[in-house]
């Protein structure tokens, strides 16, 4: 066990966990942020994306030990009302079927937006290719990253 400082969503969090504690349990079972999802524990899904300093990685295999002084950003830090221009999008598009895996590609599509204001079709569709869809929303994803872009 080790002590770990840790900001997230612009606040210290102070935690006691094994180094090689993924970041999706430290955030789930240790400080009730639990909008971070498990799909699949190999980082094939996306389900569980959050921001390292502006960029989404998969948090089922950053180790907490790996985090250092980075900032983190989860989906309940990504606006403080549910406005970002991606979860305003995704709400207009109508874009959520199941639902699960919507805060893993709201995170990816908003790192992408960050990085790249204006994507092309390609651009969209190459940051978005490690994160599924179940229900298959894939159109309306694109639909929704095109919408906030144009924000």
């Amino acid at each position: 066990m080790a002590v770990f400082n840790l900001k997230i969503n612009k606040k210290t969090y102070r935690v006691n966990v094994d180094p090689d504690t993924p970041m999706l349990w430290v955030l789930r079972d240790h400080l009730n942020l639990v909008g971070t999802k498990f799909g699949c524990g190999v980082a094939q899904c996306g389900a569980c994306t959050i921001h390292l300093d502006g960029e989404a990685v998969r948090s089922c295999i950053t180790f907490v030990s790996e985090v250092g002084d980075k900032e983190i950003t989860t989906i309940e830090g990504l606006s403080e009302n549910g406005d970002h221009p991606v979860q305003k999008a995704w709400l207009e598009v109508d874009v959520a079927q199941c639902g699960y895996c919507q805060t893993g590609q709201i995170m990816t599509a908003a790192a992408l937006l960050k990085k790249n204001p204006h994507p092309t079709d390609q651009e969209i569709e190459e940051a978005m290719s490690g994160n599924l869809c179940r229900c298959g929303t894939y159109t309306r994803i694109k639909k929704a990253i095109k919408t906030a872009a144009n924000s």
